[in-house]
């Protein structure tokens, strides 16, 4: 068995679920902690480096959806929500949480496995992208300063955490502003931290910028839906 070295952090509070899937990724080379709460899982997350969290919706001490979104707010570990839950809405709002992705039980473990190794794959080039020598330029649109090389969003003194897709799809609306771009192309963009994307995903992740650029005393209307063809960014650009 080869080991590949990534940490993965298995957050269930059914044993025997737990057990299945923590043993199976052993098997498959990865490292793997358990945890079957929030709060242990704080205690493992304080003490480990992980790269994927397998997180169960249902944990005793505190609701799934809520805990990715905190977890998003604070890294970008990768996490697959693992559920019960069948309902689209439910995926749709683990999405907007921040979750990379979402599976229902009963798992169907060569799935998940390929949804792990893609994801952790797809976060891989993102790192490498990033350790690169890279355009240092910084664009200024409708009273954001926006740093391409450093992933960073300010509106005057104040910083606005982007998650990758965030700033991927930030990225590729300032690089053709007023231009109006299919979700088709805006999905090229940022599938790399999301398995199966589709338009909803699109949809999502501009609901996320909105609630952070939009929702303010001045803050202009930058993300314009164009009805039947995508999304168009209102704000001139400049460097």
């Amino acid at each position: 068995m080869n080991q590949t070295g990534q940490r993965i952090l298995v957050v269930e509070d059914d044993p025997v679920t737990q057990m299945r899937h923590a043993g199976y990724f052993k098997q498959a080379g990865y490292l793997v902690d358990t945890a079957d709460s929030a709060a242990q899982m704080r205690q493992r997350m304080a003490a480990n480096q992980y790269d994927l969290l397998l997180l169960d919706v249902n944990l005793p001490d505190e609701d799934g959806m809520m805990l990715t979104r905190i977890l998003r707010s604070e890294s970008d570990v990768g996490i697959i929500l693992v559920t019960g839950r069948s309902d689209s809405v439910d995926k749709i709002v683990g999405l907007e949480m921040g979750a990379d992705d979402y599976v229902t039980k009963p798992v169907e473990m060569r799935e998940l496995l390929v949804r792990v190794k893609n994801l952790l794959w797809r976060m891989s080039l993102v790192k490498l992208n990033e350790q690169q020598p890279g355009d240092s330029s910084e664009c200024h649109f409708a009273g954001w300063r926006f740093s391409t090389a450093s992933r960073q969003l300010w509106r005057g003194e104040e910083q606005v955490k982007l998650t990758k897709a965030e700033f991927e799809l930030l990225h590729a609306f300032v690089s053709h502003p007023q231009q109006v771009l299919p979700r088709e192309r805006l999905l090229t963009l940022i599938s790399h931290r999301v398995d199966a994307p589709n338009d909803r995903t699109v949809d999502v992740l501009v609901r996320r910028l909105r609630a952070k650029m939009e929702q303010g005393e001045g803050y202009p209307t930058l993300f314009v839906t164009v009805h039947g063809e995508g999304y168009l960014f209102g704000s001139a650009v400049t460097s």
